[in-house]
């Protein structure tokens, strides 16, 4: 029997990122013993470092996002309120953000009548020279200020540096965290951190004290991420053991497992199993799409826990 090229890549990848997890097995059924029961609430809420707690699975607006569109905006207003109530509803209550992604309307309008102390809110500031109009690609504090009117809200729970893609990030960027800094210590956010698209940015997230949060790319076949998942995954470790919290992207790929339902078991089990993630961020259009993913991240903590 022959693979094609593809297939033996994918199954290559596949029993390393699996040779990483085993690695790393006994460490997590021991730190479960230590803290008690497995909690298999698929929306638990979770510790996202050491400011926030968050719903272990959140909704993303950054589906082939760009110019202040995604592929939930992009079917209308009408259509996103739906889902992110529907989201809501279900017990998903982390929406994830971005000026790129031109979502802050939409849920806005979706949860005007939800307490606001009931759901999480993050958004990011885009500094790259397009993707947003050049009047709006301002320094940090003038962005918030406009993002907290857009969300009709007094104060964001997460804003990030969106899109690292080099170790030098923390370098060029550093007015940027300055200003965030003091829109925490006022009280007008209450985290801030990075959006990370290379392991270079990832490295130096793990080493600034700067870092509440950091968003990273993590599937088990490293589909979309920045490198292996042999070599994003210990960089990971390194975040979380100095008490960041890590929001996983691209958990099914950007939708290439969409139709997949084995890899889109796999790749949950992947980031659950892997200790360095704690809420998994998934750019849902469809409410279906929102009930199939909770039970298969019941599932997986199910199984998860018979074996903690």
């Amino acid at each position: 029997m022959s693979l094609d090229r593809r297939s033996f890549l994918a199954n290559t990848a596949t029993v390393s990122a699996g040779l990483w997890l085993e690695s790393h097995l006994a460490a997590q059924r021991l730190a479960h013993a230590n803290v008690g029961s497995f909690i298999t609430d698929p929306v638990a809420l979770v510790p996202l470092g050491k400011h926030l707690k968050a719903t272990r699975i959140g909704i993303g607006f950054g589906m082939r996002a760009f110019n202040r569109q995604s592929n939930l905006t992009r079917r209308g207003l009408d259509h996103a309120e739906r889902v992110v109530r529907y989201a809501y509803d279900a017990g998903i209550r982390l929406f994830d953000n971005a000026d790129l992604y031109g979502s802050h309307q939409y849920v806005a309008r979706a949860l005007r009548d939800k307490p606001r102390d009931s759901y999480v809110l993050v958004t990011k500031v885009w500094f790259h020279p397009s993707g947003i109009p050049a009047e709006d690609r301002t320094d940090a504090d003038v962005a918030v200020k406009r993002f907290l009117k857009e969300l009709n809200t007094d104060y964001i729970d997460l804003v990030q540096i969106h899109c690292m893609m080099n170790g030098q990030w923390t370098d060029t960027m550093r007015r940027q965290m300055d200003l965030l800094e003091d829109l925490k210590q006022k009280g007008l956010i209450r985290a801030h951190g990075v959006s990370c698209h290379a392991v270079s940015a990832l490295e130096a997230a793990a080493e600034s004290d700067w870092v509440d949060v950091v968003h990273a790319r993590v599937n088990h076949l490293g589909t979309k991420m920045d490198d292996k998942p042999e070599v994003v995954m210990p960089v990971l470790k390194r975040i979380r053991d100095a008490g960041k919290g890590v929001i996983g992207m691209k958990i099914v790929g950007e939708g290439a497992f969409r139709n997949d339902p084995a890899l889109r078991d796999r790749a949950i089990e992947f980031a659950l199993r892997s200790g360095c993630v704690d809420a998994l961020i998934v750019g849902f259009e469809l409410p279906e799409e929102i009930d199939d993913f909770k039970q298969r991240v019941a599932s997986t903590l199910e199984r998860l826990a018979s074996v903690a």
